[in-house]
């Protein structure tokens, strides 16, 4: 446990009045650069939680940091009563570089949000009330999205929940071809699960499930909160399967580190009724603003294509320590998971000490989402720990 003097007094601080639904570390960050996070007493750590998965743009990107500066200067809320001048320029760049075919946009204020929305759009849309989610889905824990959400833990005690939900096998086509009927109002996968294991989803399986979809009337929800924006090698992770789906949700690292998210909706579906749903946040100019200066980045530094070698390099690092105690290594892009052969926790800790954040997929997969902009410099202290800590 890392908590020495400045540590301590901001942990107790902020312990007496926390709701208390956060396991905390016994850590407190007070500043980031890039890959890189300081406690209060100065010590550097290498990011592999990365924001977890808010910051692919590393932290305090100098071109989000002017754009913030310069929005906060002129305007920072306008409702969507109003029209707005970044709004209306984000929209445009990110419809731009959507999958084909994605020609509508609810902006809102986080991954749970934009959940929501495609649910309640999937409902409205079809006049159906089935939706089908998967086994170790992961899609957030507001009640509609918690619905989806597979983890018995998050959800026994909220229930009853969101009647018509049902979950099946991930990546298997029988159980799909089993569920989606004329009730089912939307399928909902994630092509890469995060929470439920750094698992990818076969290729055949994803064109099947856009198949069935089509050809059942339900339609296609994707949430991409974790996979956009450039953490799997692609700027979508969708494009890596070829598919355009209905309803596309995203967030986490869409504005730099502002909360946003957005659903990305195919223009055939046609717009919303108006009224149907809403956000007074939603699609602020100073989120807009960080957005714009993200989305740029991201393009003009290919992270995306930085993501997908620096993957592979790392990947292929992990595997070649032939670690006794993990069972293997997966991943795609910079979102890559260890799957032990016991209990993660401890290994979270001791990592820490080694000066390296890391996150759990689980109980037993060791997480790793760093800024996209690590270098490999950083990958390579992030191996060399990781071989210390399991190597024990």
């Amino acid at each position: 446990m890392i908590a020495h003097t400045l540590n301590a007094e901001i942990i107790a601080a902020e312990d007496a009045h926390t709701s208390g639904v956060y396991p905390k570390r016994g850590l407190a960050i007070v500043r980031g650069q890039g890959a890189t996070l300081w406690d209060a007493e100065e010590r550097a750590y290498i990011d592999c939680v990365g924001g977890q998965g808010a910051a692919n743009l590393g932290h305090a990107h100098p071109a989000v940091v002017a754009a913030i500066q310069q929005q906060a200067a002129t305007l920072i809320s306008c409702p969507e009563i109003f029209h707005n001048d970044q709004r209306a320029s984000y929209l445009e760049e990110l419809v731009a570089v959507l999958p084909a075919g994605m020609e509508r946009v609810f902006l809102c204020n986080s991954g749970a949000e934009a959940v929501e929305a495609a649910i309640k759009a999937a409902l409205v849309l079809t006049g159906r009330r089935g939706v089908v989610a998967t086994v170790r889905g992961f899609h957030g824990r507001t009640l509609g999205a918690l619905s989806a959400t597979w983890e018995p833990k998050y959800r026994e005690p909220f229930l009853p929940l969101i009647a018509g939900f049902q979950h099946i096998p991930y990546d298997k086509i029988e159980a799909l071809d089993a569920a989606v009927n004329e009730q089912t109002a939307a399928v909902m996968i994630e092509l890469v699960q995060g929470e439920g294991g750094v698992r990818p989803a076969s290729h055949q399986y994803v064109q099947e499930v856009a198949r069935m979809c089509r050809e059942r009337g339900a339609l296609l929800i994707v949430d991409e909160v974790q996979t956009g924006f450039g953490r799997t090698g692609a700027l979508f992770a969708c494009q890596h399967y070829e598919i355009t789906p209905d309803l596309l949700t995203l967030a986490k690292s869409m504005a730099g580190g502002v909360p946003m998210g957005a659903l990305g909706m195919r223009g055939a579906l046609g717009p919303l009724p108006p009224g149907s749903h809403g956000s007074t946040f939603g699609g602020n100019p100073l989120a807009c603003a960080a957005a714009r200066a993200t989305l740029r980045a991201l393009c003009e530094e290919r992270l995306p294509e930085q993501a997908a070698e620096k993957g592979a390099y790392v990947i292929e690092k992990l595997a070649a320590l032939r670690l006794a105690k993990v069972r293997e290594v997966r991943g795609v892009g910079l979102l890559i998971g260890l799957e032990l052969k016991e209990r993660v926790q401890p290994h979270l800790l001791a990592l820490m000490e080694r000066g390296v954040l890391a996150l759990p997929a689980g109980p037993n997969v060791l997480r790793l989402l760093p800024p996209l902009v690590i270098s490999y410099a950083e990958l390579d202290q992030v191996v060399a720990a990781i071989a210390d800590v399991l190597g024990r």
